[in-house]
């Protein structure tokens, strides 16, 4: 006889559900890249040893992505309902936390990461895993809404998209998640961005050998998925805003100012 589970499916999947409709008629063009990161998790270890404390390896790529978005801002414009570019100049940027394993990720939005230090964002990053209630994500529309008609959902969501004011202050001004950060291997995630200008996707960690100062060694590598709404962003600014990106993630900038 065949044994199975039958459970209910969780509420609050019904707004995944409800991205990847958002999302299935967008035209989103993808980068994938390779970011050594050995410095990075060096400079990590470092810091541990000094303070007993870790540093979020998330925290570190939040500070670097919002800082090449700063100093690229145009990669995260959004269009109003008149069709203009609204360009914000601070970053929210909305990560995937999981408060417990197995449990439904919950986006929470880092408020004005470009102008933040790498502790502070990681200490955020902890308090919410602990206490998943003090997310404003968490709030009684988040609540509500699962229990809403689907059409009633999508059509907010329309609504808010078209006042980036609105979007904003909801949805924050990039999305950042992760399908890679518990594994030990490399790799690439496509994700889907449902409503955002600009998304991360963080991919595996791999050693493998390269050139490093001119001599070849083990290095450590990141896989990034870089997904851009084309409509709002030609290839050039993004290839612009990817080398910046790249090169905050490889010097560790964030962390050697941890350092001091």
């Amino acid at each position: 006889m065949d044994q199975f589970d039958i459970l209910p499916f969780p509420q609050s999947r019904e707004v995944v559900v409800d991205a990847g409709y958002l999302a299935s008629s967008r035209h989103i063009i993808y980068g994938l890249v390779e970011v050594d990161v050995t410095k990075a998790r060096e400079l990590r270890r470092l810091l541990a040893e000094r303070e007993d404390t870790k540093i979020s390896f998330t925290a570190f790529l939040l500070a670097s992505l919002s800082r090449a978005i700063a100093s690229n801002p145009k990669v995260q414009a959004y269009r109003d309902w008149r069709g203009r570019l609204v360009v914000f100049h601070d970053v929210d940027v909305v990560t995937m936390i999981e408060p417990e394993a197995g449990a439904v990720a919950i986006p929470h939005i880092i408020r004005n990461a470009n102008s933040r230090s790498v502790r502070d964002i990681s200490d955020e990053i902890r308090s919410i895993q602990a206490k998943p209630g003090r997310s404003e994500q968490q709030s009684t529309l988040v609540a509500l809404a699962p229990k809403l008609p689907r059409f009633v959902r999508l059509l907010f969501f329309w609504v808010v998209k078209k006042n980036p004011l609105w979007f904003k202050s909801f949805e924050g001004t990039v999305v950042v998640t992760s399908v890679g950060m518990f594994g030990k291997s490399g790799g690439w995630g496509i994700g889907f961005l449902p409503t955002h200008t600009l998304g991360l996707t963080v991919g595996g960690i791999a050693q493998k050998p390269g050139v490093h100062e001119g001599q070849i060694e083990v290095r450590e590598y990141l896989n990034l998925t870089l997904s851009f709404d084309h409509d709002i962003v030609d290839g050039a600014p993004a290839a612009r805003f990817t080398r910046k990106l790249i090169e905050l993630i490889e010097t560790a900038t964030v962390l050697e100012e941890a350092v001091g």
